[in-house]
């Protein structure tokens, strides 16, 4: 065991992730002397395992808070990557030049059609779309099979490479004096004398301030110290295609295409536990969509296929929740790690250090989900 005497932090963050290193980053630039504990490559990681938008299409149709933290997250991007590449010299790939969400059916249309408006409505018409027809949309992105009734489109949303954003948040922490402890995965947690003492595998570490930010581990760290986060997995299989000319001028929820040229298909959704493996069947279902809505793809080759599970709350929006029975710790869990990465840097960062932080941040408490709270 590591003496205790050498392991004090102000700050200790649980999950070396988007989420936890977008906020220990954002607190070691505030002079903030953090450690970051990370789990091992056999943990499951939806950092590793995403898509990689800058999405606001369609977030918060059903809760106007939610709806506005994406938009503001999203309206930070663009000074955020130049900021990264300015103090990394890592380029992320950030292209914000509008989205585009595909609709095969008339149900798909009519759906999200009043997706849409609802998402334009909770923000007094700040959230920007179109709805266009295939006609309209073959004339933006000429490779569109007649077969797609239209899409939706927004010119808000956008796509990076999350490895190099996770990369580049690391380096950065790291830069700033932040201790990064990689395949140490915390154990437990408790309040001894008005600070927290945090166990790993390898040692005891104590800090001022504990923010969790461990993904769907989240459910159970944070019930040491009082908190409650109901957390689900949710599956998505990702297909990667061999390298193809750029076709593809901006990013899709169905298709994008890296800046290295490959195909990264997606967009599936399978309650099944904590199973990250993939399936013939979604794989099979996934190529298809992909081919009907882009034939000239039907001899692509694929190159790998993966699974990862993003971490869902029961309403499916983010929790922002300091404990109600030991402040100073904090629980963070969302599944839109890469479009709300700006913002866990920025104003949430500060709202961890006891500055100001974004206003949104207390309209999403992990008690909305207690029944005796209800």
């Amino acid at each position: 065991m590591v003496p205790d005497s050498a392991n004090r932090y102000d700050t200790i963050v649980v999950g070396g992730g988007l989420v936890g290193a977008a906020v220990a980053f954002g607190m070691a630039r505030r002079g903030r002397r953090v450690g970051v504990f990370d789990g091992g490559d056999r943990d499951f990681r939806a950092s590793r395992g995403n898509f990689g938008l800058v999405w606001v299409q369609g977030k918060g149709a059903d809760y106007a808070p939610y709806a506005r933290l994406s938009g503001a997250a999203a309206s930070c991007w663009s000074d955020f990557a130049a900021q990264l590449l300015s103090d990394t010299g890592i380029d992320v790939g950030l292209e914000q030049n509008g989205g585009y969400d595909f609709c095969l059916e008339q149900a798909e249309w009519d759906a999200r059609a009043s997706e849409m408006s609802r998402v334009a409505a909770h923000t007094d018409g700040e959230f920007e779309y179109e709805m266009l027809g295939n006609a309209e949309l073959r004339q933006r992105i000429p490779e569109v099979s007649d077969e797609v009734l239209g899409a939706s489109y927004s010119p808000l949303d956008g796509h990076v490479n999350p490895l190099y954003l996770l990369r580049a948040l690391h380096q950065r922490l790291l830069d700033l004096g932040a201790a990064y402890h990689g395949a140490e995965p915390v154990v437990s947690s408790a309040a001894e004398a008005g600070r927290f003492v945090v166990t790993s595998a390898r040692g005891r570490y104590r800090c001022e301030r504990l923010v969790f930010c461990a993904g769907l581990a989240n459910q159970r760290l944070a019930a040491d110290l009082g908190m409650h986060i109901p957390l689900q997995p949710l599956r998505g299989q990702l297909l990667i295609t061999e390298r193809v000319p750029r076709f593809l001028p901006c990013a899709t929820l169905q298709v994008r295409q890296t800046m290295e040229g490959t195909l990264q298909i997606g967009d599936s959704h399978e309650d099944v536990g904590y199973d990250e493996s993939t399936t013939l069947e979604v794989i099979t279902r996934l190529a298809a969509r992909a081919v009907r809505i882009f034939p000239h793809l039907r001899h692509v080759r694929l190159q790998r296929a993966w699974g990862a599970l993003r971490v869902m709350t029961p309403d499916g929006n983010p929790v922002y929740q300091q404990s109600r029975a030991h402040a100073g710790a904090y629980a963070i869990s969302c599944h839109s790690g890469v479009t709300l990465a700006a913002m866990h840097a920025g104003p949430v960062a500060a709202w961890l250090c006891g500055e100001p932080g974004h206003p949104l941040i207390g309209e999403f408490p992990a008690d909305r989900f207690d029944v005796s709270a209800a």
